[in-house]
């Protein structure tokens, strides 16, 4: 186990990923894989943990201490993947749902399909939890050219009073991307960046605000 060691020390250097950043992506405390190589506790990783080590470095488990595949060695490779210095991820997930920036989408089973991998500190800086967040597509051209048909945006659904943006929302079963503006009394007004659709005033009641649009990802 001491060439284990000494190899994941050998990665985590070239690559220039902190070990208590690696830690972190294992899900384990940021003291962890520093006590496994200085220490030698724990003896050896765990399964899961050295694949998940294995797979961030694209080298053989065998290199981390795993058993070799067959008796022979699997080729190693480098790798160019780092983490930021203060260490780890966040999947949000990307849902099986659409919102529409045109006349309206009908809401789909909100189950993920696959994640887009935010560093946890840039989500830190902007103020946002991870866990709170998931991402969906854009149809139809109402709020053209800030989104298109396409984009994927980025939904906080973490509770706070409202406030006046793009929001994603409910209205009659149809998701809806909008610009949400409250009018007083218990009214909204849903505004499209195409000035060829019309501003919509519906009333709170009418309305499920599903969350804040705060970031988004599209083709150009």
């Amino acid at each position: 186990m001491s060439n284990a060691r000494e190899r994941l020390l050998e990665l985590s250097r070239q690559s220039g990923t902190s070990l208590a950043g690696l830690s972190d992506m294992i899900g384990r405390n940021p003291t962890y894989l520093q006590q496994f190589i200085r220490k030698g506790s724990p003896r050896r990783l765990e399964e899961r943990d050295r694949r998940v080590l294995a797979d961030f470095f694209g080298v053989s488990e065998s290199e981390l201490g795993g058993p070799e595949q067959g008796g022979v060695k699997e080729k190693s490779y480098t790798s160019t993947r780092k983490l930021p210095l203060d260490g780890g991820w966040i999947e949000v997930p990307r849902l099986s749902l659409s919102a529409s920036a045109g006349p309206g989408a009908v809401s789909a089973d909100e189950a993920p399909f696959d994640n887009f991998r935010f560093s946890r500190k840039w989500l830190r800086e902007q103020g946002l939890d991870g866990s709170k967040l998931s991402a969906i597509a854009v149809q139809g051209d109402s709020m053209e050219p800030l989104l298109r048909a396409g984009d994927e945006v980025l939904v906080d659904h973490a509770p706070q009073p409202f406030r006046d943006g793009i929001h994603v929302i409910r209205l009659d079963d149809a998701l809806l991307v909008k610009r949400v503006a409250a009018q007083g009394g218990g009214r909204f007004t849903l505004l499209s960046q195409n000035l060829a659709y019309p501003p919509m005033d519906v009333r709170a009641e009418d309305i499920e605000i599903i969350g804040r649009v705060v970031w988004k990802s599209g083709r150009l």
